[in-house]
């Protein structure tokens, strides 16, 4: 098994599978859950990106205009660059700049979720 790469173009894609959509909302909810942002997964997988872009999207707005220390602190849990954040605002030009953010944060978990798959599945091929 190779590690897949994520990107813009193929997140949708990568979040057709329902163990993986599951894994990657559940990272999210618990990214934001550390600071007391309430993101929620009605468990709609062929919705999924749009359902959790559109909660992050006003997540983000709230944070961003009430608590943007708050904000900062989850953007570094959830590990978002600014490179890459100004990579994505390139590739994805009809998005705001909070659009693109949550974006962010779902490709961030959801690489998370694939590296976590990929390094379990190749420490139970290793014996």
């Amino acid at each position: 098994m190779h590690l897949p790469e994520v990107s813009n173009q193929n997140i949708q894609f990568l979040l057709n599978r329902e163990e993986i959509v599951r894994q990657t909302a559940e990272q999210i909810m618990k990214d934001f859950g550390m600071f007391g942002v309430e993101i929620t997964f009605s468990g709609n997988t062929e919705n999924a990106y749009h359902e959790l872009h559109s909660q992050l999207t006003d997540q983000i707005t709230d944070l961003f205009e009430r608590k943007y220390d708050l904000l900062l602190s989850v953007l570094y849990q959830v590990d978002i660059s600014d490179r890459d954040i100004r990579k994505t605002r390139l590739e994805l030009p009809d998005y705001t700049d909070v659009e693109v953010v949550a974006h962010q944060v779902i490709v961030r978990d959801l690489k998370k979720v694939l590296l976590r798959r990929y390094f379990k599945m190749k420490g139970t091929s290793m014996y």
